[in-house]
């Protein structure tokens, strides 16, 4: 395996070594300028080589493994697909289908995806008319390779999105039977946040030697443009605190993130009372439901989306303003993935979470995670354990709020 030296290149899409039809495509889809991992991926796919990307979402990587598919796309009267694309969930399926119809540059490319919560016969009938490429979920994946109502004997561009995220599903098995069913004269292409031992020993087990493994600043890319806070809240002033905070902020478009379907269900129901065009998002939901709301969302229908982590991947809205935390992720990681929704393709974005009391070595640890210390804020009239206070003059005594933070930072010196 071997590790590449990234170059920056001094010029754009151009200097990749794209055809003129790909560039117009690109030029069509409104991208300016090519991201760093897809100034590193995109010439090392178009050599053959079978690549290992480490980088986080919002990071451009989609564009980066399917530009040089369509590069290389010939229109055939083969049913079976060339390319296959597996995700961990229904939301990335549906997000990496609509940008491969935006990167195309011939509207013949054939793309379906194939996923759970839908019926079979549609992608069957799908299936049948003859598809380019196939953008599914293992799960469901299996089942029509179980079916044969999908044969993979000509797929030579194979690409595994958010393996780390499979991984945490569950899908390490699936993905190991569904990549038997697959030539191995293939070119595949893995790209995960993380690169953890098992996805190692997937790579080295299935992937042609040598490996080039390129690393892209997996904890700052998506990140370093974040304005980030929090606020020490007792968890009854949680929901005012949220309104006040709304008031103050006035974002374009909002995800509210909560760590329960329930919560996520009350918070959307109060919402709903106080604000307009507010919709939710979880697990519960059926999924034409889901797919009717994220279009809604990105069509900027919908201001104010609250949600489970349903959402911290697989979600590609660009005119998402603010993340608001209110409940803190348990997993540092499911952090960087939450605030990876707003700041993309490099425009600013603001994070903000709500710390209970009792949750500072959580903070501690996300802070240690991102290599950065999260400033706090406040709003007048407002404390933690008082409920918001109508006049901020008003003569009062102060509740100590504040002694887990010196506790906290205490610790490291």
């Amino acid at each position: 395996m071997t590790t590449a030296t990234l170059v920056e290149p001094r010029t754009g899409f151009h200097a990749l070594g794209l055809s003129p039809a790909i560039l117009s495509a690109i030029e069509n889809a409104g991208y300016k300028k090519p991201t760093a991992i897809q100034k590193a991926f995109i010439p090392r796919v178009l050599s053959g080589s079978d690549i290992m990307g480490q980088a986080q979402t919002g990071t451009g990587k989609t564009a980066a493994y399917l530009l040089p598919y369509f590069e290389r796309w010939k229109q055939t009267d083969q049913h079976e697909p060339a390319a296959l694309v597996l995700v961990p969930t229904r939301e990335l399926a549906i997000q990496v289908c609509d940008e491969a119809r935006k990167l195309s540059p011939d509207p013949n490319v054939r793309v379906l995806p194939v996923y759970g919560g839908r019926p079979m016969e549609g992608q069957v009938r799908g299936l049948r008319k003859g598809v380019d490429i196939v953008v599914g979920t293992p799960g469901r994946i299996l089942d029509h390779i179980g079916r044969q109502t999908l044969l993979l004997g000509h797929v030579r561009y194979l690409v595994l999105d958010e393996a780390d995220r499979m991984f945490d599903l569950g899908f390490r098995d699936d993905i190991r039977r569904i990549l038997r069913h697959c030539p191995h004269d293939r070119q595949t292409l893995l790209l995960s946040a993380t690169m953890p031992p098992d996805i190692l020993e997937l790579a080295k087990r299935y992937m042609r030697k040598p490996i080039v493994h390129l690393q892209i600043a997996p904890k700052q890319v998506t990140i370093e443009k974040v304005r980030q806070s929090y606020f020490t809240v007792d968890k009854h002033n949680k929901f005012e605190l949220l309104l006040q905070l709304i008031d103050r902020e006035k974002p374009r478009q909002c995800i509210i993130f909560c760590e329960r379907k329930i919560g996520a269900h009350r918070i959307y129901e109060r919402l709903c009372g106080e604000r307009k065009r507010v919709a939710a998002m979880h697990g519960d939901l059926e999924q034409s439901q889901r797919e009717r709301i994220m279009r809604a969302f990105k069509e900027g229908k919908i201001t104010y989306l609250v949600a489970t982590d349903v959402v911290g991947r697989g979600i590609d809205v660009m005119g998402i303003s603010h993340i608001i935390n209110f409940d803190l992720p348990m997993d540092p990681e499911n952090y960087v993935h939450r605030i990876g929704r707003t700041g993309r393709m490099g425009k600013d974005g603001v994070a903000i979470s709500f710390v209970l009391p009792e949750e500072g070595k959580e903070l501690s640890r996300i802070e240690d995670f991102i290599n950065k210390i999260i400033p706090e804020d406040r709003l007048d009239g407002f404390t933690a354990y008082e409920k918001p206070i109508k006049n901020p003059d008003e003569p009062r005594e102060m509740k100590p709020i504040f002694g887990r933070k010196v506790k906290r930072y205490s610790a490291r010196l």
